[in-house]
């Protein structure tokens, strides 16, 4: 593995790839990994099926410092995360006690076998505990299984976040303007293979009836981002495009 730690996420989930249910945990896991200075490589959106969260889980643990699961661990049928991962790490899943006891705390009563089920995590696995819930995420070796639901996600997330090893924060810095990709693509080419080490994206946009174009510089390299936005800046007063005003994004 490179010096630089990285990330995969895995959004694991039928209702994602149905579009039933829209995803929120990558915004929030790029983002907030991006300021950790752990760029997400990868990621990969694969549905509730044994085999594929074996291959997707033993393939990227290999490639990337860090996998970060979401979803597939709640009590219905169609949760087979956890047994997925035990059985990707060659473990069996073992009934975690602690957590037991806070469910038994929450639902009283209504503790049944479906809701048990979230309290069986793969041997050796490190339980990743919360406030808003009393079903632990987990983590193995460097794979870190956690809720889709996005509140309950976040809240796994800022739990682990202390135990990562953080790079340098990832940067970023935008121009816009009202012209097309087209009038721009040559030099944004000829920019990109100046500054390797930034990674420039275009983003067309169609405001107060109008085509326009957002450029995105990101890297760790603060100076060399202000450079491509000055120099991205200048070619488009060349081409008689002044850059649109911040008050106008507002």
């Amino acid at each position: 593995m490179s010096e630089t730690p990285t990330a995969c996420i895995l959004i694991i989930g039928n209702e994602i790839l149905s579009g039933r249910t829209q995803d929120a945990n990558l915004l929030f896991l790029g983002t907030s990994l991006a300021r950790m200075g752990i760029p997400v490589k990868e990621a990969r959106t694969i549905p509730d099926v044994e085999e594929k969260i074996i291959a997707a889980v033993n393939e990227c643990r290999q490639k990337y410092t860090y996998i970060f699961t979401t979803g597939g661990i709640g009590p219905t049928h169609d949760d087979i995360t956890s047994a997925a991962i035990a059985k990707a790490f060659g473990v069996e899943l073992e009934r975690h006690e602690p957590s037991v006891k806070k469910m038994r705390e929450r639902y009283t009563e209504r503790l049944n076998a479906a809701r048990l089920k979230m309290a069986y995590l793969p041997a050796g696995a490190e339980p990743i505990m919360t406030r808003v819930t009393s079903a632990p995420g987990f983590v193995m070796e460097n794979v870190h299984v956690m809720a889709g639901v996005p509140s309950i996600a976040e809240a796994m997330f800022d739990a682990v976040a202390p135990t990562l090893k953080c790079g340098i924060p990832v940067q970023s810095r935008f121009i816009d303007a009202y012209l097309g990709e087209g009038e721009i693509a040559a030099e944004l080419a000829i920019i990109q293979e100046m500054y390797s080490n930034v990674d420039i994206g275009s983003y067309p946009f169609f405001r107060v009836g109008k085509v326009g174009l957002s450029i995105v510089a990101r890297g760790t390299d603060k100076d060399a981002i202000d450079a491509v936005i000055e120099r991205i800046a200048e070619i488009m007063r060349e081409l008689g495009v002044e850059p649109v005003p911040d008050t106008e994004l507002m």
